[in-house]
Formats: C-alpha cells, sequence, structure tokens
C-alpha cells in the first residue's frame, strides 16, 4: 500500500528525533571520559617538554609527583581558587592580553620541594590557517629552553603542520629567551637548511612554511611576554639572573 507524503514526513521526523536522542545521550554519558582523556594528553604534553616519556610510563602518578600547578595573572600574581587545569587557554586568548589568566606548572626539585627545576607555560596563537598552541618548558635559570611541544589544528601538511613534529620542537632545546636581561624570545627563521647552534635566539625554519613560522614566533614572543611578570617574581627564589 502506499504511504502518504504526510506519513513519510512524521516518520522521518520521529526517527530523526530518535536518533538524535540517542546521540546526545551517548555524548553525555561520554563526556566524563572524553575530558579524562583531554586533561591525561595534557599532562602527558607538559611532562614531555622536560623528559623523555618511557614506555608505558604512568602520566598521572609521574604528574602528581613532579608537577606543582597553579594560575597567574598579568601581573605575576597568583589568581586564588582557580586551578591550571580548569582554564581554556583559546577562551581567554581571546580576551584583552593584561585580562588573561596564565597556568603555570612548575617542576619541584624531589629534595628540595622549594627550589623549582624547570617551569612550563602554555603558549598560544593563529598560524596560516588556524589555532597553534603548546607549552614551553624553562630550566632553572627560567632562560633557558628545556624543551617545547607544538600542536595545530590546521596547518599544510608536511609544511607547517611539522610544527608537531619532533624533529622541529628539538630544535628549540638549548636556546635562551633573554639577551642582557631584555626578553627577546626564540625566532623561527625563514628558509630552511641554515645552522643557528651558534645563535642562541634562532632557530632553523621550515622550508614553505614562512606564515606558520611567523604564527609560532608571535605566538612565544606575545607570552613568553605576559609571563614576565611571573618570572621576575621568582627569580630571586631560584637566584637567578635574568
Amino acid at each position: 500500500m502506499r504511504q502518504s507524503n504526510l506519513y513519510i514526513v512524521l516518520y522521518a521526523a520521529a526517527l530523526t528525533v530518535v536518533c538524535g536522542g540517542l546521540l546526545a545521550l551517548a555524548s553525555e554519558g561520554l563526556k566524563e571520559k572524553q575530558q579524562a582523556n583531554i586533561e591525561l594528553e595534557q599532562k602527558k604534553n607538559i611532562l614531555s617538554t622536560v623528559m623523555d616519556l618511557p614506555k608505558g610510563a604512568n602520566i598521572e602518578e609521574l604528574y602528581a609527583k613532579k608537577v606543582k600547578s597553579f594560575v597567574v595573572d598579568a601581573q605575576g600574581k597568583v589568581i586564588e581558587g582557580v586551578q591550571a587545569k580548569d582554564v581554556v587557554v583559546l577562551a581567554e586568548y581571546k580576551k584583552p592580553a593584561d585580562q588573561r589568566k596564565l597556568p603555570v606548572y612548575e617542576f619541584r626539585n624531589e629534595s628540595n620541594p622549594e627550589k623549582i627545576d624547570f617551569v612550563v607555560l602554555p603558549v598560544f596563537g593563529f598560524g596560516l590557517w588556524d589555532n597553534i598552541w603548546g607549552f614551553v618548558a624553562l630550566q632553572a635559570d627560567l632562560n633557558t629552553i628545556q624543551g617545547v611541544s607544538y600542536q595545530h589544528k590546521g596547518e599544510t601538511p608536511g609544511l607547517g603542520a611539522r610544527i608537531d613534529s619532533k624533529e622541529i620542537q628539538e630544535r628549540y632545546k638549548g636556546k635562551s629567551i633573554y639577551d642582557n636581561n631584555n626578553l627577546v624570545s626564540v625566532v623561527m627563521m625563514k628558509g630552511e637548511g641554515v645552522d643557528y647552534s651558534n645563535d642562541k635566539h634562532k632557530v632553523d625554519g621550515m622550508s614553505g612554511a614562512t606564515l606558520t613560522a611567523k604564527g609560532v614566533n608571535n605566538m612565544l614572543a606575545q607570552y613568553l611576554s605576559l609571563y614576565e611578570n611571573y618570572l621576575k617574581s621568582i627569580k630571586a627564589t631560584n637566584d637567578v639572573s635574568l
């Protein structure tokens, strides 16, 4: 028997409502697990800027043992009652720079918890096509880069997308963000294949990815400047000179 158009429309609508409800229910049920996975991946990225993680490492245990996290403002003062894990860096990026909440991750010395071995700072910016972000780890001198971890949303495969590769990130190790007490950051140069091992403030670039490199440079310079008051506030504690 041929069905009327009204029957077909009602049937399709009912099916859409049922399927939509099931998808919403599944999404809500998995929401907590998805959030836990996001937090675990972030902890892994933070740890990886400082150390080589062994295969099968217990990320949660390592993080809890080594990292102290908190949030500061642009003046370098700790914001009480706000946890670093609750700060969405993308949302903060959309605010005026002097109004952003800035998460900090300190690696404390195991034998002397008052001493800071490394500081990891989140960074965020815009590449050629979309958002780029990551973490920068500084050694106890608050000047030398221990490591970086970069990620991107939509940079060009084989070109700008290489910022998330170990090959590119390794180039930042040992570089300095200060020059004679002046914050100068580290600059990824145009082109590729030049040896910058004798220049503390430059790294080799990526062929065909000038605009992505420019985005990385802007991201580093802006966020390091936002964290500078925090860095100055703790330099006396670690007895270092910037």
